[in-house]
């Protein structure tokens, strides 16, 4: 590997902001010094007083491989990833076959072995037949498992009371909980196509999946975990009535976690009058109160993570009617600049996006030597410099071709992202012989 010295930058770490340079060699960040002289690199890079930021680590996307390479590959949305400064990512078990069995899970860490230019890892899928599976894996092998209380379809819809009892009761690693309350969709569905019929809007979205098919779902997870003990993590908070269900304590005292995406920081209901199906997700983009109060929440401790959620669907399926458009949109490409939108107006300090993005996210998931700018760990570093970017000048590099953020301006831009040591994007472009390396899972 390239050694590579970083000079003049403005780090960003564990809490402080602090002006130095950075040194890594063979993967690995060996220096950090306020000024670093004496040594030699093969590659060195002037910041000019960019930030250099631990890389982002995304707990949840769905990259579509394998089943659906039109949507999105382990290749391709790796390499928008890297664009969008996420270094490492942990992938969804719904794809086509669904992780549901240790066959499929190894099929997935070979292929990303070949073809991510990020760092993997990826999450194990309940189904209502393979809790015997599920209660014996080995915590070290799987980033996490994941359960559909709500919207999923077939064997990955877990809501029988049976199955979710023993499911909460056995698992031997972080539960990952998709909450929203099937049977309050499905009604609130019936009175909109009674009011609608076939021409539901795209804007009645959140009330279809409102607040209550959330609280009702997520109050139920939590109160499971309490009663077993189980480790659990919420995914993707929507609503402020949520938030009263986790506690604002660092996260190592905490059992019960929770995390917002950054499509839920960054739209509400009123961005579906333009963007109809594009922002169409679940659960839904809801008011502008919900988005402010979950901006608030991220100040604090009881929201513990960022993820993006990304999910890519191609551009013809999104032009259906609402009723057959599908749920998910892709984000990762403009992650960080996106986020970085909330440090420019003032909503976070970039220290805590940093904690919220990088830090956090390797405590909870228990991953080694990463989320953090010290010396003897892996060198996922990202360079954001404070320049326009302009989305519809960028080559969209997510397999579907379109973005929810077209036709936008973010005040700040990824210069480069650094891989485990490998340089993988810089000056606009992807370095295609970068190859991630498998994350590791110490529990």
């Amino acid at each position: 590997m390239s050694s590579v010295l970083i000079r003049n930058a403005r780090l960003v770490n564990e809490g402080r902001e602090f002006d130095g340079d950075l040194l890594v060699s063979n993967g690995r960040i060996v220096k950090i010094a306020r000024s670093i002289e004496g040594e030699s690199a093969t590659i060195e890079i002037d910041a000019n007083g960019q930030w250099l930021l631990p890389g982002m680590i995304d707990d949840q996307v769905h990259f579509r491989e394998p089943g659906a390479p039109a949507k999105g590959s382990i290749h391709t949305e790796s390499r928008a990833a890297v664009a969008g400064g996420i270094t490492s990512f942990m992938d969804m078990p719904n794809t086509n076959p669904a992780t549901l069995t240790l066959e499929a899970l190894a099929d997935k860490k070979r292929r990303a072995a070949i073809n991510s230019v990020a760092n993997y890892g990826f999450h194990f899928g309940v189904s209502r037949d393979n809790l015997d599976t599920v209660a014996a894996l080995n915590p070290c092998e799987v980033a996490g498992v994941k359960v559909f209380m709500g919207a999923s379809t077939g064997n990955m819809l877990v809501d029988d009371p049976r199955i979710l009892e023993r499911l909460f009761a056995e698992v031997p690693t972080i539960l990952l909980a998709h909450c929203e309350h099937t049977p309050s969709i499905d009604a609130n569905a019936a009175n909109l196509r009674e009011l609608f019929g076939d021409r539901i809007p795209a804007a009645a979205h959140p009330l279809i999946r409102n607040a209550e098919a959330c609280y009702r779902s997520s109050s139920l997870a939590v109160e499971l975990a309490k009663n077993h003990g189980t480790r659990l993590h919420v995914l993707h908070l929507t609503t402020a009535r949520e938030l009263a269900l986790f506690e604002d304590k660092p996260l190592a005292q905490k059992r019960i976690t929770a995390e917002v995406c950054l499509h839920h920081l960054l739209f509400d209901d009123r961005d579906y009058s333009k963007l109809g199906n594009l922002i169409k997700c679940n659960p839904a983009i809801k008011t502008q109160s919900d988005r402010d109060t979950l901006r608030e929440a991220l100040n604090s401790n009881r929201l513990d993570v960022i993820g993006s959620d990304h999910a890519p669907h191609t551009w013809e399926e999104k032009q259906q009617p609402y009723a057959q458009a599908p749920s998910g949109l892709p984000l990762v490409q403009h992650a960080l600049p996106a986020l970085m939108e909330l440090v420019a107006d003032g909503v976070l300090p970039i220290t805590t996006l940093v904690a919220k993005t990088s830090h956090r996210v390797a405590d909870l998931f228990a991953i080694p030597d990463r989320g953090y700018l010290r010396e003897g760990y892996w060198a996922d570093l990202v360079l954001v410099e404070a320049q326009t970017l302009e989305v519809d000048r960028q080559p969209i590099l997510s397999q579907c071709g379109w973005t929810p953020f077209a036709g936008r301006s973010f005040r700040h831009r990824v210069n480069a992202t650094m891989v485990s040591g490998q340089i993988a994007w810089r000056g606009g472009r992807v370095n295609e012989g970068c190859r991630g390396l498998a994350l590791r899972f110490m529990r």
